[in-house]
């Protein structure tokens, strides 16, 4: 059976918005595709795993950890990030982590981490930094790889039960609530700020800042992973650059998606989602029906597609919707987005 499955994180609206956001979408597919389902489940999502639910459905579909509704602690994936960047020997030794050069705003009461689309870090910047880092990670035993501009990966043998948050679902929130957790914390507090001092005021911030740029004046660590490779395959479009690294394949459009049958995941909504500019994300929400749901839809319904699932997501809970041909046919129930205002 021919079967797609689409992700799209913040798909869902958040209830307090849902309603006047549902209003202002002109989405006739997505319409059908909520109303005429085969079924329809809407999950609460428990994220004491510190990741996002789209974060932990994908690493549930790259078999990497459980699935959404029994979160494990944080999501697995530094490894199978560092093989998409090429580094699968590297990775198939020991415990790696994420390690992100990132922006901290720091106010009289609380830190935020920015969102790290917002660095816009160059090669040779990130190059740069990360000579800085590297001697001090490795001077305490905790070597470190660079894997692109602002994606670089530490390993920490002995920091394999750290709890980590990803930055997605830090930035909106107090960060000293989302710092790494676990015996080793207070060595991870102290390897960042070593780093902190490393970076302050060094050239290669002097340049961003006179550039308009953020100062890169910490790094955040996640995503924590042991040797095990990904046994799952998305192809993945619009996501941060780990999530590049991740996608099986560039995830160009329906015409590939549909040739090639499987999951996949459009995260063009995450950023404005995450910043709150709805009319930011009700233009992208556009764009995903015109260029996604649309099309598939259609494939849908002429015989390409025998099972089309989409996973709808926000901070807080998900969605999952499956439509067929026969679903489609179910002309009595009028094409609607109420479906979106029924969340846990």
């Amino acid at each position: 059976m021919t079967e797609i499955t689409l992700a799209l994180p913040f798909a869902l609206p958040p209830p307090e918005l849902a309603k006047d956001l549902v209003r202002a979408l002109k989405t006739p597919a997505w319409a059908a595709l909520l109303a005429r389902h085969s079924s329809l489940q809407s999950h609460a999502y428990d994220n004491e795993s510190r990741v996002l639910p789209h974060e932990a459905w994908l690493a549930h579909a790259l078999g990497l950890a459980s699935a959404p509704e029994r979160p494990d602690t944080g999501a697995p994936l530094a490894g199978a990030v560092m093989r998409g960047c090429g580094l699968a020997a590297e990775a198939s030794e020991g415990h790696w982590f994420l390690l992100q050069p990132a922006h901290v705003q720091i106010s009289r009461t609380h830190m935020l981490l920015s969102d790290l689309r917002g660095l816009q870090l160059r090669e040779a910047e990130s190059h740069g930094l990360y000579e800085i880092a590297r001697p001090y990670c490795e001077e305490i035993g905790k070597p470190l790889l660079h894997g692109a501009p602002g994606l670089w990966f530490m390993r920490a043998d002995d920091w394999a039960d750290m709890r980590t948050a990803s930055p997605d679902a830090t930035c909106t929130q107090s960060m000293s609530d989302w710092l790494p957790e676990g015996a080793h914390a207070r060595a991870f507090r102290k390897l960042q700020n070593e780093i902190q001092m490393l970076w302050h005021e060094h050239p290669i911030n002097q340049a961003r800042q006179a550039r308009g740029l953020q100062a890169v004046n910490s790094c955040w660590l996640w995503g924590g992973s042991g040797p095990a490779a990904a046994s799952g395959r998305v192809a993945i479009a619009g996501g941060a650059q780990w999530m590049d690294a991740l996608s099986a394949a560039p995830l160009s459009g329906v015409e590939q998606l549909l040739a090639a049958p499987g999951a996949a995941m459009v995260a063009d909504l995450i950023a404005p989602a995450q910043v709150g500019d709805w009319a930011d994300w009700l233009a992208r929400m556009q764009r995903i029906e015109q260029e996604w749901l649309a099309p598939l839809l259609a494939a849908l319904k002429a015989g390409r597609v025998a099972r089309l699932n989409l996973i709808l997501s926000h901070r807080n809970g998900w969605t999952s919707v499956s439509s067929t041909a026969l679903a489609q046919r179910k002309f009595w129930r009028k094409p609607s987005l109420t479906p979106l205002l029924k969340q846990p």
